[in-house]
């Protein structure tokens, strides 16, 4: 599985660019790996946040799977085109 990545523009005075690349050195890193490697130690203790499914879509949810075990469900080949024809 391919983890999807952004990229993310910091301006920094010079100096402090300076006492960064001299830190990413000392660990023998590159500088956008030692900054990655700050975040990801800042964030580890924060929990992802997880949300719990509305009634309604779980009342969907349950009737989209009777409507697969029964076999009722039609095969969309161009969602486009199915739109246009509603």
């Amino acid at each position: 599985m391919q983890t999807q990545t952004t990229q993310i523009r910091v301006t920094l005075p010079v100096q402090l660019r300076g006492y960064l690349q001299t830190k990413a050195n000392k660990f023998g890193l590159g500088l956008s790996a030692y900054i990655k490697n700050l975040i990801i130690n800042d964030v580890q203790d924060v929990d992802y946040p997880v949300f719990e499914m509305s009634d309604q879509a779980i009342s969907d949810f349950e009737e989209a799977k009777k409507a697969e075990h029964a076999g009722s469900l039609v095969k969309i080949d161009n969602v486009s085109n199915f739109f246009k024809n509603l």
